[in-house]
């Protein structure tokens, strides 16, 4: 039996990928914080005949973890786990309060890793496994407005990054996943830790970020393709590290090697609204 671990499932990446994964023979132990909001998920499984098991999983929470996996490790051997819970934000470093910083490092980076440190012994000691770190094109051009995300997503891709050459002699595969704008609830659970204002030193800034999602939002990625990436990441023949999903992601990771730091970061320089855009898509192929 190969059995998988999604964690943040009640919508979006992590719903998608649970109903994708158990489609195509996997047992899925779908983890999410608040079980309350289980039963969509619970529905379309049933509707299908899925083999979905919605297991309580607060990533952040030491005893919650133990609790899922003790559950999880009697069904039998993890073959996959999926790190896909996570939190955003939008505000510039002045006007992110520090609590606020640590909460998006504890969800993003530190949950992703104590649910490696879960599942990596057993992985490691029958010498095969899949983790799939799901990341964002902010680890890959870190992004004015969302630092504190920025960041955390950064310390994901570098982990990720190690983590998969210290364990690809014991026959355990890390892969990251690096998603642009996709049409999720992200953004309406992240609207406590967003701001924008007008009267704001930081408004153009803001305003800026603001339209390279919009600009996403025009072409999103779904749930549904970086599921469907995440399945043919862990089944193709040839190992492949990155995963970018969606045109913007194609683009930013595409146009990123290509620009040194200092030509992204005086971008910021006091230049006009159509000069901005110019360069943006000029470097990124993404028209704002």
């Amino acid at each position: 039996m190969n059995i998988a671990v999604v964690t943040g499932t009640s919508t979006g990446i992590g719903f998608e990928t649970s109903l994708h994964l158990a489609r195509n023979g996997y047992y899925v132990f779908a983890g999410m914080r608040n079980t309350k909001k289980a039963q969509p998920l619970i529905d379309a499984a049933a509707a299908e005949s899925l083999a979905v098991e919605v297991i309580e999983m607060d990533v952040t929470d030491g005893s919650s973890l133990n609790g899922a996996f003790d559950i999880i490790n009697a069904k039998g051997q993890v073959s996959l786990l999926v790190n896909n819970a996570g939190i955003g934000g939008a505000s510039p470093l002045e006007l992110t309060p520090e609590d606020e910083h640590r909460q998006i490092f504890e969800t993003n980076y530190f949950g992703t890793i104590a649910c490696i440190q879960k599942v990596l012994p057993a992985m490691r000691e029958q010498g095969k496994g899949d983790i799939v770190n799901i990341s964002s094109i902010v680890g890959i051009l870190a992004t004015p407005n969302q630092l504190a995300y920025s960041a955390s997503k950064w310390a994901v891709e570098g982990a990720t990054e190690a983590l998969a050459h210290e364990v690809y002699r014991f026959g355990v595969r890390v892969y990251c996943v690096e998603p642009g704008v996709v049409a999720t609830n992200i953004f309406d659970n992240s609207a406590d830790m967003t701001r924008y204002d007008k009267t704001s030193p930081y408004q153009p800034i803001m305003r800026r970020n603001g339209k390279l999602y919009s600009a996403g939002f025009k072409a999103p990625a779904s749930p549904q393709q970086v599921a469907a990436a995440i399945l043919t990441a862990v089944t193709q023949q040839e190992y492949q590290f990155r995963w970018p999903v969606g045109v913007d992601a194609d683009g930013i990771c595409a146009g990123r090697p290509k620009i040194a730091a200092e030509q992204w970061i005086k971008m910021g320089d006091e230049i006009t609204d159509s000069e901005y855009d110019s360069l943006f898509e000029e470097h990124f192929n993404i028209k704002l």
